[in-house]
């Protein structure tokens, strides 16, 4: 049975939020936003036709509060829910409750939920169904005794995974028997506070993986199909960065058999809608059809849904509208056709140098490339808009489609090297590093491709290039130019002379150096730059950069993002006497585990907290041998960025005891 949705209300944010309703105001459908009290003035509240308050920025208090989301949807007079994903995208009392309240659940029954959402349940099931799963522990019984025998006779490495979970989120692979415990206790922990439940299985672990999905669609009379593959075998901390279709390699007996694979999991739970299941794959022989097994299936659209539909030429969410609706799909296997080739990149606000932690902060300056033949942007921010500790530090998808692999890597390589972002360290420039890197324009690639290139992926800055202050410095006299009454730059106060030429020094503080900066203004208006020692010509407008309120100047090139202040004797003063004798936490979240005391001797590298932040768990560690001072931290503190956790006995401390 059919009926007409003529409204949807979208209980999600950011880029996925933009995206379906983009589709749902082309069909007709008027658009609802629902919000917290940090994104009151989002990007996707301004994208709707009306928005609801839900409540507080925390995400419990807001998009997962069912009973808030509903109540939206009554005000509203919603005819249809779409979850996005993530949040409550795969949660079954959810669903159940929508259906309860008499507004259409856009995604798959409650039932089918349940049956996909506890990973050994899951596989129990693939396995009744014929679908080749990994060999691993998927028992009920947890005891960490019980776990780590069955580890052993499994096999070492091993995987620890969340029965309930996603998104690298209580995960951890494990090398020996004697990390087993610690690993435990870090996954069950993760997964207890990412999805309110610990438990755990045990999987082989696969020394070259792929990780390589299929797209499903079923509909209430029945029919399922596929889309084809996506290789997500780029991930860093378990979580994909670059997904591509068709996936490099594949081979038309392999697709064939991965797909039947797939519709006979979609159809064993009788799935509606949007799915994706996921197999990992061994990779050390390249890619064979008797060598993939089941993963898990994601009940809900994917974040890398884009690359299908660039191959494709569909439009899934409208294909998800029409399923929700009763309607039967929309096309028959075989008339499903795929055509060149698409990778999407996610540009995250985060620190590659930094093993990926999460960067928060305002877009003080965010100019993404502009979407045309070829190029899709999926933007879920504005410049001017904030990233939080509250959510996902996505800021975009950047999808490139081009007849082949090679063309559509080579293009977008160059859009995220023309993505602009100040104010928040992002990734855009690892992004392009890994776009460009031989291997991986070679198809070579796994889920450890980014371990094996990290020195080449993230370089380690051991200064700035010249090219760099010199630009800085060429903005800071066009500034001065363009600020300057009539704007003619002989008038200007920048050390023209009528006759002949002149020249002046800007300098910046570089950390704890000083970088000079020479400028040789000639009577015909050209300039000559001078950094240690190295001459650059440039236009003043070569720069590509921006002052930020802080005063920095915000210098970008091929994604990178360098800021430099003007040298200012008193701050450098006060920074060479700053302290160097702590450990301080790199963002805000919330200490989970303190592993030191006062007066223990500790390692470089040794872990002494745990800082849970987004979502995840992040570990710090010594910079150095030493002893502890103090402890200035206790588990479940609520920290600031910069709070200082740990400190040192100094020198001089120890001189003076």
């Amino acid at each position: 049975m059919t009926r007409m949705l003529r409204s949807l209300l979208v209980a999600n944010r950011g880029e996925i939020a933009i995206r379906v309703m983009r589709t749902a105001k082309r069909m007709g459908l008027r658009t609802i936003a629902v919000y917290s009290d940090a994104d009151a003035h989002a990007a996707h509240v301004a994208a709707a036709d009306e928005a609801y308050r839900i409540g507080p920025a925390a995400p419990r208090e807001s998009y997962l509060n069912a009973d808030a989301i509903l109540a939206a949807a009554n005000d509203s007079g919603a005819e249809a829910i779409h979850p996005g994903y993530g949040f409550l995208s795969e949660n079954a009392a959810f669903a159940e409750a929508c259906a309860a309240a008499k507004v259409v659940f856009v995604g798959p029954p409650p039932e089918a939920i349940r049956a996909m959402g506890l990973k050994d349940r899951a596989k129990a099931l693939m396995t009744k169904a014929g679908v080749p799963v990994v060999p691993g522990y998927l028992g009920e019984d947890q005891s960490p005794s019980l776990l780590a025998a069955e580890a052993l006779k499994i096999g070492y490495p091993v995987l620890i995974k969340a029965v309930a979970g996603g998104g690298g989120k209580g995960m951890r692979k494990v090398d020996a028997a004697g990390e087993f415990d610690a690993a435990l206790d870090g996954a069950k922990r993760e997964a207890k506070s990412a999805f309110g439940d610990d438990r755990v299985l045990i999987e082989k672990y696969v020394s070259r993986p792929r990780h390589i999905e299929m797209q499903v669609f079923g509909d209430t009379q029945g029919n399922a199909v596929h889309l084809f593959e996506r290789d997500c075998s780029l991930q860093r901390r378990h979580q994909k960065v670059i997904e591509e279709a068709p996936a490099p390699g594949m081979t038309t007996a392999m697709r064939a058999k991965m797909g039947e694979a797939a519709v006979k999991a979609a159809k064993a739970v009788r799935y509606v809608g949007a799915g994706t299941v996921e197999f990992i794959v061994d990779a050390s022989e390249g890619l064979r059809d008797d060598r993939f097994w089941f993963m898990e299936m994601n009940t809900r659209l994917q974040v890398e849904h884009p690359v299908t539909e660039a191959i494709t030429g569909l439009d899934l969410v409208e294909w998800q509208l029409r399923v929700a609706a009763g309607e039967a799909l929309p096309k028959r296997q075989d008339d499903i056709r795929a055509h060149g080739h698409a990778i999407e990149a996610r540009l995250y606000a985060e620190d590659p140098d930094k093993g990926f932690l999460p960067a928060v902060g305002k877009l003080e300056i965010l100019r993404m490339p502009e979407a045309h033949d070829g190029i899709r942007v999926d933007a879920g921010v504005r410049e001017g808009d904030e990233v939080t500790i509250y959510y996902d530090p996505m800021i975009a998808k950047v999808i490139a489609w081009d007849e082949t692999r090679e063309g559509a890597a080579a293009m977008l390589a160059n859009a995220l090297a023309h993505t602009e972002v100040a104010g928040v360290r992002t990734n855009a420039g690892f992004l392009v590093r890994a776009l460009r890197q031989p291997d991986f324009v070679a198809g070579e690639i796994d889920t450890g491709f980014i371990e094996r290139h990290r020195m080449e992926l993230m370089p380690v800055r051991t200064g700035l290039p010249p090219e760099i202050p010199a630009r800085a410095a060429l903005f800071i006299v066009d500034e001065r130019r363009s600020l300057h009454r009539g704007g003619d730059p002989w008038d200007a106060q920048d050390g023209f002379r009528l006759a002949g030429d002149s020249s002046e020094t800007i300098e910046f503080a570089i950390g704890d150096k000083r970088v000079g900066v020479r400028i040789v203004h000639r009577r015909g208006g050209d300039m000559c730059l001078i950094v240690e020692g190295r001459n650059f010509a440039m236009h003043p407008h070569a720069a590509s950069a921006a002052r930020l309120s802080s005063g920095a100047i915000a210098v970008m090139e091929a994604g990178e993002t360098w800021m430099l202040s003007l040298y200012d004797p008193f701050a450098a003063a006060d920074a060479a006497g700053a302290a160097t004798d702590r450990v301080t936490t790199p963002m805000p979240g919330k200490i989970v585990q303190v592993l030191v005391k006062t007066g223990d001797a500790v390692t470089r590298g040794q872990p002494l907290a745990v800082l849970e932040a987004m979502k995840m768990e992040h570990t710090l560690s010594a910079p150095a041998d030493a002893k502890v001072a103090s402890v200035d931290v206790a588990p479940g503190d609520q920290v600031t960025d910069g709070a200082t956790v740990v400190r040192f006995e100094t020198k001089k401390a120890a001189r003076l005891s």
